[in-house]
This record gives structure tokens, C-alpha cells and sequence, in this order.
């Protein structure tokens, strides 16, 4: 009943009907065929087939005529070539193919690479450029060498000034000078001491009673 159903109805495939095939691994077969291919594109191949091929007509030719198994045309011998010419090329074409794909997978794996480096150096670069700005606002070494000097030169300037000043305040209060520009020291004869004025009004009070 089900397989009439199954017959009925048109969404479905049919079943294949035949002889069906043994399953080959293709890994397998792959690596085999590329040994194969591997090994008839040596030199070593070339010349054990010349080897053999000269060996084949020296027995076919010298050899007595009860021995030899492929006489002159040497129709085994080409068929023998035709069939090994005729898997050769499949053989050398599978593992063409399978070559291709290994290196279209290399392709595309550094083509991934390639574009994770680019994105990796863009990146890179973005943050030099972020950071050269950012260095850009910083006061570098010698900018700082540069003021400190600086600073340090008004510091002494202003020191040095500061030093003049003094000495001319201390040389102004030390000495005192005349209308002839002599130098006198106080004292109380000529009445600049505080002492002597205070003596000479105590005097004339005296008087004065």
C-alpha cells in the first residue's frame, strides 16, 4: 500500500531500478590515483618504460620464432600502451582536480588571512594616528628642559634685583649725606641727635624761669 501511495503521488522522486554500483571512497581513490600520477610524471618511470618497451622488441625480434609471445606489429604491445594511456589520463586529470581544490582552499585561506591582516594594520594604524595626536598635546622633554631654564634664569634675575635693592636700602640708612655732599655722623653738637635737641629745649625752659 505504501509504495502504491508513493507511486501515486508526483512530489516525490522515484527510486532508481537497476544495477547498483559498489560505493568507492574518493578520498581513497583520490590519493591512489594522485601516487599513480605522481609516479609516471618521474623520470625514473620514463626510463623503465623505455627499458621495458626496448626489451619487449629485442625478444619479439631476435628471440626464436617459438618464443616470442608478440611477433612483428607488435599488436599486444599496443594495446598494452593504448590501455595504460587510456587510465592514465583519467588518473592524471583526478588528481589535476584534486590539486585545484587544494588550491583554491590555500587561496581562499590567505585571501581570509590577507583581509584579517589588513583590517589588523588599519587598526594599527588608527591608533598610531590617535596616539601621535595625543603626544601631540603633551609638553615633550625639551619643552620642559626649555622652560625650566627659563624659570630659572627669572628666578635668579629677580634674585639679583632683590640683592641690589637691599644693598642700596642698607647703604641709604647707614649714611646720610650733606647740602656739599660730605658724609657726617650724627651727634649732638650740631642738634641732628635726638638726645642733643632734647638737651637744648630743657635749656631754654630753664632760662625762660
Amino acid at each position: 500500500m505504501s509504495e502504491q501511495r508513493r507511486a501515486e503521488r508526483l512530489d516525490l522522486p522515484r527510486e532508481p531500478r537497476g544495477l547498483k554500483l559498489p560505493r568507492v571512497d574518493q578520498e581513497t581513490f583520490g590519493r591512489w590515483a594522485e601516487g599513480i600520477a605522481r609516479g609516471m610524471g618521474t623520470a625514473n618511470f620514463i626510463v623503465y618504460m623505455t627499458l621495458v618497451i626496448g626489451a619487449w622488441f629485442a625478444w619479439n625480434t631476435l628471440a626464436p620464432a617459438g618464443m616470442r609471445f608478440d611477433p612483428y606489429t607488435f599488436t599486444f604491445l599496443t594495446l598494452v600502451l593504448s590501455i595504460q594511456a587510456s587510465y592514465a589520463a583519467p588518473l592524471i586529470l583526478l588528481a589535476q582536480n584534486r590539486q585545484s581544490d587544494r588550491d583554491r582552499i590555500a587561496l581562499d585561506e590567505d585571501r581570509r588571512r590577507a583581509t584579517m591582516q589588513k583590517a589588523d594594520t588599519e587598526y594599527l594604524a588608527r591608533e598610531i594616528a590617535a596616539l601621535r595626536i595625543a603626544l601631540g598635546e603633551v609638553a615633550t622633554r625639551d619643552f620642559l628642559r626649555s622652560e625650566l631654564s627659563r624659570l630659572a634664569e627669572e628666578l635668579d634675575e629677580a634674585a639679583q634685583r632683590r640683592r641690589r635693592h637691599e644693598r642700596r636700602q642698607q647703604a641709604g640708612r647707614a649714611t646720610r649725606t650733606d647740602g656739599d655732599g660730605l658724609e657726617e655722623p650724627r651727634d649732638e653738637v650740631d642738634g641732628d641727635h635726638p638726645g642733643g635737641r632734647r638737651a637744648d629745649v630743657e635749656a631754654s625752659r630753664h632760662r625762660e624761669t
